[in-house]
Parts: C-alpha cells; structure tokens; sequence
C-alpha cells in the first residue's frame, strides 16, 4: 500500500509541477488491473475540464504499434504479405527508384530503411485538393533521399510508416481506418481504440478527449481531432498516427498479446508465431533497440526506467502518451498524458517517466 501511495503521490506531484495538466495511469498483470487511476485536467484551456479513467487521448506514434503494425500482423499471419518482398513487388504497379526497390516491410517496420525522422510534408499537402494529397505523398515518399542504405543503420522515421500505410492500401484494398475497426478493435472489445477520420459528420463531444496543443498553425485548441499536422492534412488516418483511445482499451489490446503468448489466443487476430517474430529486436546490436514495430528498453537511459525486463516491448507517442509491456512478468504500464496541452515547448516528462515506470515496477514488478 505504501508502494501504491508513493505512485499516486507521484502522478499528482507531476500535475502540480506541471509536468502535464493531467494523466491516466493503468497498470495491470495478465488482464487484472493493479492500478487505475485518473489525476489532474483533461483540458486546461478554453476552460479547466477533470480529467477522468475514461478520457480519450490522441495517442500519435502509438498509432505505429497498436494500428499499423498489428494490421500488418494480421495480414502476414494470413499469409498475404511477405516480410521480406522488396518494395518494387510490393508496389509492383510503381516506378520505384532505384535506392529503394530493394528495401522491405521489415526494415519499414524495424526503422532501418533509411528514411529521414520527419518532413513537413503538410505545408505543400494543405495547397492542395484533398483528393489530390494522396498521390503527391505518394511522391514525395518516393523523391525523399535516404539517411543511409536499407538495413546499415536504425533511425526512428515517421516517413517509413506512411510507406507502410500505403503498402497495407494496396494490399487490403480498404483504409487504416477500416481495417483496425473491422478486424483488430472491434473484435477484440476495444471500443474507444479508433482513428477519428476529419471527414466524419458525426463526431464525439470534444468534452470525451484530453486536449492537446494550442495550434499555432491551425489557430485553436485541439481536441478529438488529430495533432499530428501530416496525419491532419491527410484527412486524420495515417501509418504514423492518428490513433485515437482511453487506458483501458490500450490496456485490452496488451492483453490480447498476453493471452496470445499464454496459449489462449483462440479468436485472436494473429498466428501466436508471428506475433513471436515482432516482439524480438530485429537486430542483434544493443544500440538497435526496434523490434518490429515496437520499441524494447534502451540499456541505459530508457524511458521505462531500469526494471523492465529484457522481454519487454513498448513505444512513446508525442502527445505525452506510452506503454510498456513485460512479457515476462506479464505486466503492463500505460501512461496517457496531455503533456503538450497547452504547449509542445513542455519536455518535463523526459525525467518524469523513468522516475515513475521505477516506482511502478518496484511495486508491481
């Protein structure tokens, strides 16, 4: 109990120190919750709005884990993608340049393709019909230099995942959107887990979600509309994120893996198999930390902290949001925050994360 108390006392010091206006913290081992709890605001401005269990966040780059990489999971496991095909089969109908016909969907998945971090590519995109933003990304994805050679480097790329996205169109014939609904979040009981595509007409109340930036590109407050500027410009679904949820269903999702790991994944989405084969690093260098489409602790200096085991998988999103699951100890740690509400300048989180993750662990772990 004084364990508990002490990351309680935690989570609501790091709301008065303004490390994020408010969080939802949920820890759990093997589906059974140990801790679930709500501190601080869901919004500080117009007004001040509680923050509760329930709120919904915009998870951003958990996106790449819990939407893309697992709807590739599924097509693989069903045998209709191959890992290993090189782009100019996987795109078979394009002009692919020559320094990337040979890169493949695992070193899209790994971050070793050689695309850069990040481009602005909303700032050309948004001068354009909505219609025409696809192809031109398309493009531009395709004109975009490399950083290195596919496989001789790790460099974390939000570029590489909207390759992805594009690849899983071609081969599913149907959306990110579609697909996670149709055959991940619904199936599994994740209601909340969902992209919130800018074109719908009928949209949850703003007051459901935890608000992100005062955008100062877009001129207002954001919440329950995506952060992410160039998964905003492409109507709110992309590979790099765009999700949207609340802790439990994140938490749910985890689950599913765990359940999947222990023999009961009768019903699940994915082969048990090749589930294995995207929870282990892809490489063997300990300064290459990327499995397929999850993150593992750093050796030194991790944001989970230094009591996770090695059988652990993860990832951060840029709006202040996490997970971390130990596949040994069966347990999970998710870590919603709105840290760039009202303002992305706020980087308190970087020192908070380990402190908590510790504290966690050495009360659960």
């Amino acid at each position: 109990m004084n364990g508990e108390r002490r990351i309680l006392d935690l989570l609501h010091g790091a709301v008065a120190d303004g490390v994020f206006p408010g969080a939802v913290l949920l820890v759990s081992r093997a589906g059974h919750r140990l801790l679930f709890q709500a501190a601080g605001n869901a919004a500080l401005l117009p007004t001040p709005r509680p923050m509760t269990a329930h709120t919904i966040f915009d998870l951003a780059s958990l996106t790449k884990p819990l939407a893309t990489t697992l709807a590739v999971l599924i097509v693989v496991s069903r045998g209709n993608l191959d890992l290993d095909a090189p782009l100019a089969d996987l795109l078979a109908r394009r002009s692919i340049p020559r320094d990337k016909a040979a890169l493949t969907l695992r070193q899209l998945l790994s971050h070793s393709a050689g695309f850069p971090a990040w481009k602005p590519y909303y700032l050309e995109l948004a001068k354009l019909p909505q219609a025409n933003r696809k192809r031109r990304l398309h493009e531009l994805l395709l004109e975009e230099p490399l950083e290195h050679a596919p496989g001789e480097g790790s460099l974390y790329s939000d570029l590489g995942f909207l390759l992805i996205e594009w690849i899983m169109e071609e081969k599913t014939a149907t959306d990110l959107h579609r697909f996670t609904r149709e055959h991940l979040y619904e199936p599994l009981g994740c209601p909340t887990l969902s992209y919130r595509p800018l074109q719908q007409t009928t949209l949850r109340d703003p007051r459901d979600f935890a608000a992100t930036e005062q955008c100062p590109w877009r001129g207002r407050v954001l919440s329950g509309e995506v952060h992410d500027e160039n998964a905003y410009v492409m109507g709110g679904v992309a590979g790099q994120a765009g999700l949207f949820g609340a802790a439990a269903d994140v938490g749910r999702l985890l689950d599913a893996i765990l359940r999947t790991r222990g023999g009961i994944g009768a019903g699940l989405p994915w082969a048990p198999e090749r589930l294995e084969e995207f929870l282990r690093r892809a490489y063997p260098e300990p300064t290459r930390t990327w499995a397929l489409g999850f993150d593992t602790p750093a050796a030194v200096g991790s944001s989970a902290g230094s009591h996770f085991s090695p059988e652990t998988v993860g990832h951060l999103g840029f709006t202040g949001t996490s997970f971390w699951l130990d596949l040994r100890r069966k347990l999970a740690v998710v870590l919603l925050t709105n840290r760039i509400h009202p303002t992305r300048a706020n980087e308190k989180i970087k020192a908070f994360r380990p402190v908590l993750h510790d504290a966690v662990m050495e009360e659960f772990g």
